[in-house]
């Protein structure tokens, strides 16, 4: 027993510093400007004892009500078989489900416009990551500064560039940096803190009551500022699937919450003794001599940051893909051995043209932080206004228990996005105006595909039909197999019926293949191959996948022959994949004209079924499609 528990510690420490690298990035680089923006943000409040103490106040109370117990103790017991964030809320809603219920749809598309928003937000994060740390150079050396924005830009081109490398290389060198990061934050808070302990007053929340009292709306939107410690929130949410909650919570409350807490009242005692560090109170806290140290220790630390949230994105997106929210696209294995180790080239580009874009627009930080406020926190409503249905719903919570959930976070949710939406004219436009686009492509891809669905039903038949077909006009049948791709089971693809109609023939052994991505994570291998032999030499085989599952065609069919006696042999195989045409129809029930333009332009540079589903080229044969929508 002794020996068994030895060896779990060392487990228990990787899981950690895994934890640190991949989930703590963003939150934790948030004391670089999150106090600063309080004292020389929107609202600016002069530098007085109690305004300090009253700030750090309200930043100890945010940072125990909104993550401490709402996502450490509430939201993360929300998960889907394990997987966290937004997209694994709305596949516990069962979006497929109840859609003639209007207050169904609206928390649909409620969900949908969150993760619209949330990606506007993960374009911020690199951008001011990276740029605050890089301004530390103005304080260490003031002659620097023009290098500023050139330095940035450099760092920012080359971490989206090594991307396609992917992350295992480098990966494990990012929990040991963040713990340097961490207990570099805690040092230098406490240094500061026995200059002036009195500044631990703060924890009393009278003092946040009394500062809000005397400042009012000054006060009121210094919560812009103080918000911007808990943006993190989402991103460690969504990186539930990688650990599991238990090591998520006890590396916040161990670790990650002391060390920002004392940085935080670090700076805060600081500002009590010295107010003009209000230019950069986090880099003023370190002697001149660690001043060069700091900034390039930030600058991993931002990178880090960086690094997690962009492959975030890339997670999020497949996700989205799989649910059938966007149009397929390019997905790149970066690890043989880690499934979740993706790079996807377009989300990629994007992020990186919308960072530089930010940088140059924006110029400093604290520019950027007047944008990145407002489209975290709206994400952070709309996950509120999603857990609480998935509590009703799921958790078999009473109405008076959720409805007390709901009344106590959406009150702050509300109380942050009323002071945020100050700063949509100042630059907070950008990630909602993001947003917005996004959601209008999720929204025009969803109701399309709908659309296409019912176009397809209505020109197709079914197994049933067909095989009735074949025994009394059967056509001319050619050596080999024959692979189809059909949207639903039971259904005859259309490409297979075109082929029948213009050539009259069939191979010997036909199989028509149904992708089934279900609403859970993952599917297990009992559950991922089913073959029915329907007869003349017509085969159905069901492929389920689980939404963070990526698809391998010929693999599956090779398992089914090994396993589930499917007669074919894959070197004389030929896929069949159709070419989808879409035409505007303007149906009665169909979309706008420029909606309409939109999905036909998607569905043209959608990825192809070749590379989605990993067929070799050499064997593929397209027959076009054409469907009114």
């Amino acid at each position: 027993m002794a020996e068994s528990g030895e060896a779990s510690k060392p487990g228990r420490a990787a899981v950690g510093l895994a934890v640190l690298g991949i989930v703590y990035g963003d939150i934790g680089t948030s004391p670089i400007y999150a106090l600063r923006e309080c004292f020389r943000g929107v609202s600016p409040v002069p530098i007085t004892e109690d305004n300090i103490l009253g700030i750090l106040s309200l930043i100890f109370w945010a940072l125990i009500i909104v993550i401490s117990l709402k996502y450490m103790v509430f939201i993360l017991r929300a998960n889907n078989h394990g997987e966290g964030g937004i997209f694994a809320l709305l596949a516990l809603l069962r979006p497929d489900q109840h859609q003639d219920s209007r207050p169904r749809r609206a928390l649909v598309l409620l969900g949908l416009f969150g993760a619209g928003l949330l990606y506007g937000g993960t374009m911020l994060t690199p951008a001011i990551s990276v740029l605050s740390a890089v301004e530390g150079l103005e304080v260490a050396a003031p002659s620097l500064e023009r290098y500023v924005l050139p330095i940035t830009i450099t760092i920012l081109v080359a971490l989206f560039a090594v991307q396609k490398r992917g992350t295992a290389r480098v990966g494990t060198l990012f929990g040991p940096i963040m713990v340097a990061w961490f207990l570099t934050l805690a040092a230098l808070g406490i240094n500061s803190i026995i200059a002036h302990p009195e500044v631990l007053k703060a924890v009393v929340p009278w003092y946040a009551v009394q500062f809000m009292i005397e400042n009012r709306l000054a006060g009121f939107l210094v919560l812009i500022g103080v918000f911007l410690v808990v943006t993190g929130g989402e991103a460690l949410y969504a990186d539930l699937g990688h650990f599991g909650p238990t090591p998520i919570r006890m590396v916040w409350f161990c670790f990650v919450l002391p060390a920002l807490l004392l940085n935080y009242f670090g700076q805060g005692a600081l500002l009590l003794d010295k107010p003009e560090g209000t230019l950069q109170p986090f880099f003023h806290l370190a002697p001149d001599w660690a001043l060069f140290p700091l900034v390039g220790l930030s600058t991993a630390a931002t990178i880090i940051a960086s690094q997690a949230v962009i492959t975030g994105a890339f997670s999020l997106t497949r996700q989205a893909v799989q649910l059938g929210f966007v149009p397929r696209l390019q997905v790149h294995q970066t690890s043989q051995h880690a499934h979740g180790q993706i790079y996807m080239p377009g989300i990629n580009w994007l992020l990186m043209t919308a960072a530089l874009a930010l940088v140059v627009t924006f110029q400093s930080s604290e520019g950027l932080a007047a944008a990145y406020g407002v489209s975290v926190n709206a994400t952070m409503l709309v996950t509120t206004i999603l857990a609480f249905n998935v509590a009703r719903e799921r958790g078999g919570w009473s109405l008076v228990k959720a409805g007390v959930f709901l009344l106590v976070f959406l009150s702050v949710d509300l109380a942050f996005l009323t002071a945020n939406a100050e700063t949509i004219p100042r630059g907070g436009w950008f990630p909602v105006a993001m947003g917005a686009v996004i959601f209008t492509v999720i929204v025009t891809w969803r109701r399309g595909s709908e659309l296409l669905v019912q176009s397809y039903e209505a020109n197709t038949i079914s197994v049933e039909t067909l095989l009735g077909r074949l025994e009394h006009d059967p056509p001319h049948r050619v050596p080999g197999s024959g692979v189809f791709f059909t949207a639903r089971a039971e259904e005859v693809p259309r490409s297979m019926m075109q082929l029948l109609k213009l050539n009259r023939l069939l191979h010997e052994t036909i199989v028509i293949v149904h992708v089934n991505v279900r609403r859970d994570p993952r599917v297990v291998n009992e559950e991922r191959w089913e073959v029915k032999d329907c007869g003349q030499g017509l085969y159905e085989v069901i492929l389920n996948y689980g939404f963070m599952q990526g698809f391998n065609i010929p693999s599956d069919l090779a398992h089914c022959i090994a396993h589930r006696n499917l007669p074919i042999n894959l070197d004389e195989t030929t896929y069949f994949v159709g070419r989808t045409s879409v035409i505007a129809n303007r149906k009665q029930h169909g979309m706008m004209a420029w909606r309409d333009r939109l999905f036909a332009f998607m569905v043209r540079n959608t990825l192809h079924e070749t590379s989605l589903y990993r067929i070799p080229a050499s064997r593929v044969i397209e027959i076009g499609l054409q469907l009114g929508i």
